[in-house]
């Protein structure tokens, strides 16, 4: 160098694995080594980091987790039977004893409502997945050939789409006859299901439409890439993104529905417990007893309001205009 001094070799860690390599580096006042590069983040990383940033959506993952907890555990949690009645405890106001109160048939609100919640979402998360399962299949046949398919897909899914979804619902309810039991909570499951079924069909279907005219879609077919591969393979995973967010949201649509029907006597039947039956049963005492229509409307309030925020963050997370 030009003052004599002789270059310093030193042994620079590489940032990703390999052998370690030597930079000759000048032995000049004020030189630095160069910082370490960032790694890139990968989309799924980077939601996280969106989705954990968003107070909203913390507090609806919060809401979603007690839920679930009180559904799994209603039968440790209740601390009575939803069912039995007690006709010497009518119309008890809220205490320690009952701490929501009890109905006209001395039943105590507090498990009935904490065994609600197993009902609403069974029924919620059941259907949503019922009609993910039918939907999301149609949707992508039709989007991927086009054509006479794309047509007789799409004017059946327009065919159920004519008909305003509490509507449908009802007219399905009246066809199964609604029961008791089991059986009775699968016949809400399907008539809600069969409503939400033109949803992803059409969501999927204009995502398709998009990503099958991308050069790798086109790199698989000139390949001699079998359709089911290129389907399932390369454009289902770019099609998730919408229809996580559209499945949870459709979760708090359903259970909004259930209680409807339930309220409506179409429904979950007593004796199971249902939110929207128990807003049914005791609206005629709402003037007296205010509670007893109070705390059931609180329980669907909060449950939807948990699903909603939920699906807004991961709506917020997943937006690739947000990256």
């Amino acid at each position: 160098m030009a003052d004599g001094r002789q270059p310093i070799p030193v042994k620079v860690r590489p940032i990703s694995g390999g052998s370690t390599r030597e930079a000759e580096l000048g032995a000049v006042p004020g030189v630095a080594l160069p910082a370490r590069a960032k790694s890139a983040e990968s989309p799924l990383a980077q939601g996280l980091r969106r989705f954990r940033r968003s107070t909203t959506a913390l507090v609806g993952v919060a809401i979603v987790l007690v839920l679930m907890l009180v559904a799994l555990f209603a039968d440790v949690l209740a601390p009575r039977s939803p069912i039995a009645s007690d006709q010497t405890h009518t119309f008890e106001r809220p205490s320690w004893d009952y701490p929501l109160g009890t109905d006209q048939l001395g039943r105590d609100m507090l498990s009935r409502i904490i065994h609600g919640t197993r009902i609403s979402l069974l029924v919620g998360v059941s259907s949503v997945l019922l009609a993910l399962f039918v939907g999301v299949p149609f949707g992508m046949i039709a989007g991927f050939y086009g054509g006479r398919v794309d047509a007789l897909v799409m004017r059946v899914m327009d065919l159920i789409l004519a008909f305003p979804i509490y509507l449908l619902a009802i007219i399905l309810m009246v066809i199964f006859t609604p029961t008791a039991g089991l059986i009775g909570t699968m016949k809400v499951t399907g008539a809600i299901a069969i409503v939400r079924i033109p949803i992803y069909a059409r969501l999927v279907r204009g995502s398709v439409l998009s990503i099958k005219e991308k050069e790798y879609v086109e790199a698989c077919r000139a390949l001699g890439v079998r359709d089911p591969w290129i389907l399932f393979r390369h454009i289902l995973p770019n099609c998730l993104a919408p229809i996580i967010v559209t499945t949870t949201l459709g979760i708090a649509t359903s259970i909004i529905v259930e209680a409807t029907l339930s309220f409506l006597g179409l429904g979950t039947q007593p004796p199971t417990p249902s939110w929207g039956w128990d807003l049914k049963a005791n609206v005629s005492f709402i003037q007296a007893n205010a509670w007893l229509s109070l705390f059931p409307g609180l329980a669907i309030f909060v449950t939807v309001l948990g699903f909603n925020l939920f699906g807004d963050g991961l709506r917020d997370a997943l937006d690739p205009r947000l990256k």
